[in-house]
């Protein structure tokens, strides 16, 4: 088969791979209809490498048509229309029955002290393959695959794997008060999610971000859209005047505006393998302009939820600040599963609660995932959201 593998330090190929196959009673194979580049991708093009290894399949959001099932499979059906979750999770451990999948303790990678398993996503969680690709094997399928109908787009169901319950999870952990206001940094596609998800739970949304074209996007969903800039927590206290009750960072470890921590990120990247691999786990630092933005604005005694990926082990914290604010902090990988009953009606809702079709700026067959990758990281070409159908 066909499927987007990394190569290098910003460099995914289309290449031939081996089929899958069933290898355990509870593996499904499905032929991948539609997959997306993930934000979360972009660290493993860019500062991953150290962990990834030339020819790991790529991708951890998919849907597809099931084409076989293994011996133990009973729920899923060869011809079933499902969604893929991120997370690898086997449904029946002590944290998958608590609403916990991205801690499964049956697949967490303890090698590395890491949670649950991920589609596509580095020895650090588990190598396992990933979804660009024209199929996917997917451990535990029975209770992993999300069955969907037959009737609406890809779109509309394929961000039920990751995007959009990262989104909803976020806001939750937000805990926006009624009546309050919550501030999103990082208008890409969680961010955009996001802010949409507030607005539609009736909240005051405020969206910052330094792409136009992805404040337009906001714009069209009621968002009031703000430049990122150093002053943007002094004008979010301005218009709030004590500032956000609660803010979602969908942004993360490769923020803009964070020169030292961007240069140290790259000299790593240069380093042995090995090195880099030690030098992350121990002294690595995260562009944290965004973070420490939000830990400015948020008004005292208010919520930051970090749906944006943080990685460095010594990234400076200011910690004082916090504890006299009283910032209460939520974060962690989305719980695929435990949103799906909630999200899936609102998914397939004819009023779009969500702008689901209102998010995909770019659709292009698998083949042209490489040149794709480059154009979402530059921010090239008003790109937003990637979809490839192999």
């Amino acid at each position: 088969m066909k499927a987007l593998t990394w190569q290098a330090k910003r460099t995914i190929e289309y290449s031939d791979v081996p089929d899958p196959r069933i290898e355990e009673a509870d593996d499904i194979i499905i032929q991948v209809t539609s997959t997306a580049i993930c934000g979360s991708d972009l660290h493993l093009y860019e500062l991953l490498g150290p962990y990834m290894h030339a020819g790991d399949i790529v991708g951890h959001e998919a849907m597809g048509t099931v084409q076989e099932v293994g011996s133990g499979v009973s729920r899923v059906k060869v011809g079933d229309r499902v969604v893929i979750p991120f997370n690898v999770s086997c449904g029946t451990c002590w944290m998958c029955t608590r609403g916990l999948q991205s801690q499964c303790e049956t697949t967490q990678n303890r090698s590395h002290g890491k949670g649950a398993a991920l589609f596509g996503y580095s020895e650090l969680y588990g190598r396992i393959p990933g979804g660009q690709a024209e199929y996917l094997r997917v451990p535990y399928g029975d209770y992993a695959a999300i069955v969907v109908g037959s009737e609406l787009p890809d779109h509309r169901y394929l961000f039920l794997s990751d995007i959009l319950p990262t989104a909803w999870q976020g806001v939750a952990y937000a805990d926006v008060p009624d009546g309050g206001t919550l501030a999103v940094f990082g208008l890409g596609p969680v961010g955009q999610l996001a802010a949409r998800i507030g607005v539609h739970l009736g909240h005051r949304v405020i969206g910052i971000d330094p792409v136009p074209e992805r404040r337009a996007m906001a714009a069209r969903h009621g968002v009031e859209v703000l430049d990122f800039s150093s002053g943007v927590a002094g004008e979010l206290r301005e218009l709030t005047q004590r500032g956000p009750d609660s803010i979602v960072d969908a942004v993360g470890m490769e923020a803009h505006g964070s020169a030292t921590a961007k240069t140290l990120q790259e000299a790593t990247g240069l380093l042995p393998d090995k090195i880099a691999q030690k030098a992350m786990e121990t002294a690595a630092v995260d562009r944290t302009a965004v973070l420490h933005t939000a830990i400015d604005a948020v008004r005292r005694g208010g919520t930051i939820s970090l749906s944006g990926v943080y990685s460095g082990k010594v990234t400076p914290m200011p910690l004082l600040d916090m504890f006299d604010k009283q910032i209460q902090f939520r974060e962690g990988q989305c719980n695929v599963r435990r949103w799906v009953d909630e999200l899936l009606p609102m998914a397939e809702d004819p009023a779009d609660p969500f702008g689901l079709d209102d998010l995909v700026t770019h659709t292009v067959p698998l083949f042209r995932g490489p040149e794709l990758y480059s154009t979402f990281q530059k921010k090239d070409d008003g790109c937003i959201k990637v979809v490839l159908q192999p």
